[in-house]
């Protein structure tokens, strides 16, 4: 999908021999991850690597060992085109419109999942910065077109032959990013005293003098009625029932099935007037590696980093960083006010992004999942994502997806495991020829098997077999691998 006219990406690869302190189980040093610098990514290299297991952290990508690492994390796309929300994100919706509509505080902060969606990989950025890239810029250059495809032909000349084949404070101030938890923070009313009688005194019963005690059921049925009993008579095959009939009503009421409301019902709800409060959003591109695109298809957004700002009576309670790319919403972290966490902003933030690809999808049909970053199931409070239905995870051997359903007991049994069950399965996107891996060297473009020949010093090869097979053919024949 990358425009003709983009530039390429530039990466530098670092390899995965090292371990770093893991943010989950807090083990010194079981965090194992390839890792390579972005200089420059276009959304379609980005696309295909995320589908390949990888993930960004400002421009610090890195993919899991997940054999070897002690939190193995996996993949998780929502498919927001058909998800539909859950008890429990019903509760947060509606906990913010009655806050919004009617500042109402008095019900206390959320039991539901995590607060942040994406907060691990604030946690997991601890290594990246130890392997800055220190290249400078004028490397990073490639020469002129021309010259640079003469060199990728130099390989023909030789008669050789090819196959086809997540920062813990908040930059303006001193707010700290909250972590995966629900602070219960109480607010004007939440203070207020228990409301409901004092138990009977012993030896007494009930107080007759009040009417009996009523069944919530029954009190809605008799709305229901109420409410049917104001509308106008109605006619059916030609026999008149008159609006006292309320046998006729209510069985008539159950024949429309009640349909189950979806995000948009709440997040894009008209407001009253006289609203106490009022929440506005906004966005704007960013700086990170993405390079942003303008669609072919109309998208007006384009495509690359965004800041989405949540903005509360004028003030900004919320940031959520957020990847448009060209089958998905990638959501890459979030971070709060905490005077706010009680209206429960990392899972309202991600059933709005949600909202939002399906927005998106309107524009852009092949734009249809939602990302939610790493699925860790051997951490339990990571496991919140899995409540985002239905969602995929992604095989680490064969990178197809596989139903979260199908994967839990695997994973109930194994913290690593292959989710493809087809033993024959292989990957489709293997690297199946070394020579035609795209490097830049000495600010000049060649294939690998160009490069080769031209290096001075010990072979590299070992380390480009494996970046090669951590980002596939496809990629490595598309961005372009830094050689100093």
């Amino acid at each position: 999908m990358a425009a003709a006219d983009s530039s390429p990406s530039i990466v530098e690869y670092f390899g995965g021999e090292d371990g770093y302190r893991c943010g989950y189980c807090k083990s010194d040093t079981g965090n194992l991850s390839h890792g390579m610098w972005a200089h420059s990514m276009t959304v379609q290299d980005y696309q295909d690597l995320i589908d390949r297991g990888w993930r960004r952290c400002g421009k610090y990508v890195y993919k899991p060992i997940m054999n070897q690492t002690c939190c193995p994390q996996y993949t998780i796309r929502c498919q927001a085109l058909h998800f539909q929300a859950s008890k429990s994100h019903k509760k947060v919706l509606k906990k913010m419109l009655k806050f919004i509509s009617k500042g109402d505080v008095s019900k206390a902060a959320s039991e539901e999942e995590p607060m942040d969606s994406h907060v691990e990989d604030a946690i997991t950025c601890d290594f990246p910065y130890k392997a800055e890239s220190h290249v400078s810029q004028s490397e990073l250059t490639p020469l002129s077109v021309d010259h640079a495809e003469r060199v990728e032909n130099e390989d023909e000349d030789t008669g050789e032959t090819k196959e086809e084949v997540n920062e813990h404070k908040v930059e303006s101030g001193s707010r700290q990013i909250c972590a995966d938890n629900d602070t219960l923070l109480t607010r004007g009313p939440a203070h207020s005293a228990k409301i409901g009688h004092a138990p009977p005194k012993p030896g007494k019963g009930a107080d007759l003098s009040k009417p009996p005690c009523r069944k919530a059921k029954d009190i809605r049925k008799e709305r229901k009625l109420q409410k049917l009993l104001r509308k106008q008579p109605c006619t059916i095959e030609g026999s008149q029932f008159q609006a006292g009939d309320p046998g006729f009503l209510l069985q008539n009421s159950k024949s429309k099935p009640n349909q189950p409301k979806t995000i948009e019902d709440f997040v894009f709800v008209s407001l009253p007037d006289d609203a106490p409060h009022k929440l506005e959003f906004t966005r704007f591109l960013c700086d990170s590696p993405l390079e942003a695109e303008d669609g072919p298809n109309g998208l007006e957004c384009g495509y690359g980093s965004f800041h989405q700002q949540y903005w509360l009576d004028g003030k900004i309670i919320a940031v959520g960083v957020i990847d448009i790319l060209p089958y998905c919403v990638s959501s890459v972290y979030l971070y709060y006010d905490p005077d706010y966490s009680f209206l429960s902003l990392g899972v309202y933030s991600a059933l709005r992004e949600i909202a939002f690809t399906r927005q998106l999808h309107e524009k852009a049909p092949d734009l249809c999942f939602y990302y939610m970053g790493f699925y860790i199931h051997s951490c339990p409070k990571m496991r919140y994502k899995g409540q985002y239905r239905p969602s995929d995870l992604l095989c680490p051997e064969t990178y197809v997806w596989t139903p979260i359903e199908r994967c839990l007991p695997l994973l109930e049994q194994s913290k690593y495991c292959r989710f493809n069950q087809d033993a024959t399965a292989v990957d489709e996107g293997r690297i199946k020829e070394l020579g035609r891996v795209r490097v830049l060297h000495k600010r000049i473009v060649m294939p690998y098997s160009v490069y080769k020949k031209r290096r001075k010093g010990p072979s590299d090869e070992a380390s480009v077999q494996q970046y090669a097979s951590l980002v596939g053919q496809t990629c490595s024949e598309r961005m372009l691998l830094f050689r100093s």
